[in-house]
């Protein structure tokens, strides 16, 4: 019998807090093992309560919630980090891929998308998802196409194709394990490729690597046609 995901949650609101407490409980793979209201009070819980993940809200009374989670993650390599806020803009969106979280969603989104947030950041905690995230790099490629970051040609001769479909499945915001099953290879082969492809852009993490490609021109993500 496989354990269930253990969650900390962390917002300045009571009755949101409360909310989400409840609505995790429903859930029989998920335990709430701990909550708080402050992030000052967040890494001492953290430390103490052992979570799998942790659901903060972007917007705590005492601090920035992503300044939290950068914390939380130089702390906690392998905690799972889903972000809600309701602040969905693009520039915080990409604060919260940039910081290294898990998952970004919005406070309007339906309970079953903050579940299977949850359960993404349990098992893909370094990965990054969030619906909308092929919307904004949309947007965002398109402020980035007039710029010139590297030679893209060059970047692109050094990616092998199997690379070059790495980087293609990171951008979608794909896990590393599913990125190995979507590609019929092992986990620690997954895990190589996605090494060389952050080693040969010169990209310390998926956020950074994606930015790169995207000034590069060597991802370019399409808003889905309208019906």
């Amino acid at each position: 019998m496989h354990s269930s995901i253990k969650v900390v949650v962390i917002d300045g609101h009571t009755l949101t807090r409360y909310g989400l407490m409840r609505l995790v409980s429903i859930d029989a793979d998920i335990t709430v093992v701990g909550e708080c209201g402050l992030a000052a009070e967040a890494p001492a819980l953290v430390e103490s309560a052992r979570p799998d993940v942790v659901v903060l809200d972007v917007a705590l009374p005492d601090a920035d919630g992503l300044r939290l989670a950068r914390e939380l993650r130089d702390r906690h390599a392998e905690l799972g980090i889903v972000v809600l806020t309701a602040q969905a803009e693009d520039d915080v969106l990409f604060r919260a891929l940039e910081t290294g979280v898990s998952a970004f969603v919005d406070k309007t989104a339906p309970n079953a998308e903050v579940l299977c947030a949850i359960r993404h950041a349990a098992v893909a905690a370094a990965s990054f998802t969030a619906t909308g995230l092929m919307h904004a790099l949309a947007r965002r490629g398109q402020v980035a196409g007039g710029q010139s970051v590297s030679d893209p040609v060059a970047v692109c001769l050094a990616l092998s194709p199997r690379e070059q479909e790495v980087l293609s499945l990171l951008a979608t915001g794909r896990s590393v394990p599913e990125i190995a099953g979507a590609m019929f290879v092992s986990l620690s082969t997954a895990k190589t490729y996605v090494s060389r492809v952050y080693e040969k852009l010169g990209a310390v993490n998926r956020a950074n690597a994606i930015m790169i490609a995207l000034g590069l021109g060597l991802i370019t993500p399409k808003l889905p046609a309208s019906a």
